[in-house]
């Protein structure tokens, strides 16, 4: 069997569907030395990717930037099937929303999420534009599609009219990394490099308005003026997306310059140590596919507070504490529940360290074995 896979968002993209990207073939490749894949990045260099691959992969570099072969493809819609870079395949797979035009391969996609359509207000106008031309033509050519989560497939069935039998879910998992760190120096290092307060709620996303920092920013506030939750500052973990600057003015507007502290993109292999120095971890996000910061906090055995709308509630179980994401005071309440109850703390590291143990990349790359091979078939 012969599989192309899209490799491009793994080799530019450090969070997200890099993360998620490289997480997952690296798991298939391992487990499977007997499939031809060929991986298709578009544009040389890019920071991330794997050096060395088994025998059976093969890096296929198209001589073009991703923004070239986006516009040739997904705008234009030029015919120039990715077999002309691969050679000849049984199945193209896209980890990446998009499709790119085949010949004869059977086609499997994968959509991470609907938020460009559930909440066209939280994405920048140009990037809706192309999406919602883009992925939905995607979806409706693919022979098959991969959802991150029951919620994700049920907004593809809502929205788009996919039918349940052209669907599978296949859940991210957790690298085994992410576990709780006792190597106090490594602590120390990560707790200077980021200058980190000694005591900290962390959240870890992109500065979008999907992410919902503004409610956590006034949450916070309030938890603040409490005996609970007066020593403590907010860590915001994630690059600049777009339309974040209210998040930056509702900082300014509440007077927590000193209180909120935004450290940027960080290194992938700092948030280990991230999450383990944190103690409490929120995730009060408006809308996710999957929510992957949440497994990887509590595989950190890191108390969570986490939104519990779209596929969070699914990913968290009951190892976290879920609460509406635009209620501000239910959220300043259950981070302060969360701080100062000892007995209630105990219970979520508990169950949080067992709920991520129970998603694991090499689950997710049998699950994805299984629908390559059937689809071939």
């Amino acid at each position: 069997m012969r599989v192309g896979i899209d490799y491009t968002a793994a080799v530019h993209q450090g969070a997200g569907i890099g993360r998620y990207t490289r997480a997952l073939i690296a798991a298939l490749t391992h487990l499977d030395r007997s499939t031809e894949y060929r991986l298709v990045v578009a544009g040389r260099g890019g920071r991330y990717g794997q050096a060395r691959w088994p025998a059976n992969v093969r890096l296929c570099v198209i001589p073009l930037s991703q923004r070239a072969l986006t516009r040739m493809w997904q705008r234009l819609r030029l015919p120039l099937p990715i077999e002309v870079f691969t050679g000849p395949l049984d199945l193209c797979y896209s980890p990446d929303f998009v499709l790119p035009p085949v010949l004869r391969a059977r086609t499997l996609l994968t959509v991470h999420d609907l938020s460009f359509a559930r909440y066209p207000q939280t994405v920048d106008p140009r990037l809706y534009r192309y999406l919602n031309v883009a992925v939905p033509r995607s979806v409706r050519s693919a022979d098959h599609i991969l959802a991150d989560s029951q919620n994700t497939a049920r907004d593809l069935r809502e929205l788009w009219g996919v039918p349940w039998g052209k669907m599978s879910i296949l859940y991210s998992g957790v690298e085994s990394r992410f576990r709780p760190m006792t190597d106090s120096a490594e602590l120390a290092r990560v707790q200077r490099r980021y200058d980190l307060p000694p005591r900290f709620i962390l959240s870890v996303g992109t500065l979008q308005p999907r992410k919902n920092y503004e409610r956590l920013i006034r949450a916070f506030s309030q938890l603040q003026a409490t005996a609970e939750g007066h020593s403590y500052r907010l860590v915001v973990v994630g690059g600049k997306g777009w339309l974040y600057e209210p998040i930056f003015h509702s900082v300014r507007e509440l007077g927590l310059e000193k209180g909120v502290l935004f450290s940027g993109f960080v290194d992938d292999e700092d948030l280990p140590a991230l999450y383990t120095l944190a103690d409490l971890f929120a995730f009060p996000s408006l809308y996710e596919g999957f929510g992957l910061p949440v497994l990887e906090a509590m595989a950190c055995g890191t108390p969570v507070v986490c939104s519990e709308a779209s596929s969070l509630p699914e990913v968290a179980g009951d190892a976290a504490l879920l609460v509406d994401p635009t209620d501000v005071e239910s959220w300043a309440e259950a981070m302060g529940r969360a701080l100062s109850d000892e007995e209630l703390r105990r219970r979520l590291v508990a169950r949080g360290l067992a709920q991520a143990r129970a998603f694991t990349w090499e689950q997710a790359a049998r699950e994805l074995q299984r629908v390559c091979r059937s689809l071939v078939a």
